[in-house]
């Protein structure tokens, strides 16, 4: 069974991301948690644009998959997990901690070299905030990313499956927390410590760069308490705040055309983390 899971890792990942992307959308479109400033069908078609992009993109530059390294690396010993004698199954914890870990590490230096915040900004530039958000991303962003992620899981020494786990949980839990849904206060203070929810990452889109440098986890909340950069609401509150950023305001910048182009002009403002001010 987890051969053919592996073997089929294309599929299982498309089955989860469509999966996810509908039961999201459905319940943003019954319970919605904030009024819309834009209508998705000006927004979803170059968010899902961009999708098909980054797929073709990934595709063609790594003819590997991260899985397939995986594999690559467990016939070979290689890597710290494959050095340690410990239980398989903490073996695959451990990997899917550890490569949490590193996708935080990662978005903080997005938003902290000038450079690199060009690139990621035009996911953040989105007016509203909803399930495709969670998967618009510049395509040398998503090529930046994937180079960075296969280094881990070979330094790692990840296993194939753990690797199959993380990739699953990411894709899905960042199109969950960028829902426009809500949940009952309780039960969000509670999954918290476990997830991110979507009204913790929604802060992480406001348009006060104080506010867009916090929250960067997007599966594991715990990174944002331990390195101190968590918030808990925004000032304006959910409903009052700004979803997006200073620079591209205009709805016309919503077009694939123009999301393609965004990390090439304009200049970078305030919000990269080493030249933020005080709000």
């Amino acid at each position: 069974m987890l051969n053919a899971l592996l073997a089929n890792e294309p599929t299982v990942r498309l089955t989860f991301f469509i999966g996810t992307l509908l039961a999201v959308a459905v319940w943003e479109a019954i319970l919605p948690r904030r009024r819309r400033s834009v209508s998705r069908w000006t927004r979803w078609p170059s968010n899902l644009g961009i999708v098909a992009l980054n797929t073709i993109a990934l595709r063609l530059t790594f003819p590997v998959a991260a899985v397939g390294l995986a594999v690559l690396g467990e016939q070979r010993g290689s890597g710290l997990l494959n050095s340690v004698s410990v239980p398989g199954w903490a073996r695959i914890i451990a990997a899917v901690v550890l490569l949490d870990l590193v996708i935080y590490l990662q978005h903080v230096l997005f938003h902290a070299v000038p450079a690199l915040w060009r690139l990621h900004r035009m996911h953040h530039a989105d007016l509203d905030f909803d399930v495709t958000t969670g998967a618009r991303f510049h395509p040398i962003e998503i090529l930046l990313s994937m180079g960075l992620k296969l280094g881990a899981i070979m330094a790692l020494g990840a296993p194939p499956v753990a690797v199959l786990v993380f990739e699953v949980l990411l894709n899905a839990t960042s199109m969950f927390n960028h829902g426009n849904v809500g949940l009952p206060q309780r039960l969000d203070r509670a999954l918290r410590w476990i997830v991110v929810t979507p009204d913790m990452h929604r802060v992480h889109h406001s348009v006060v760069p104080n506010e867009t440098n916090s929250n960067f986890g997007f599966n594991l909340p715990w990174w944002d308490r331990l390195f101190g950069t968590y918030r808990a609401q925004p000032a304006a509150g959910h409903d009052g705040m700004t979803i997006g950023l200073d620079q591209f305001r205009d709805p016309a910048q919503l077009r694939l055309d123009r999301m393609l182009v965004q990390p090439f002009i304009g200049s970078t403002g305030a919000y990269p983390i080493n030249r933020r001010r005080a709000v």
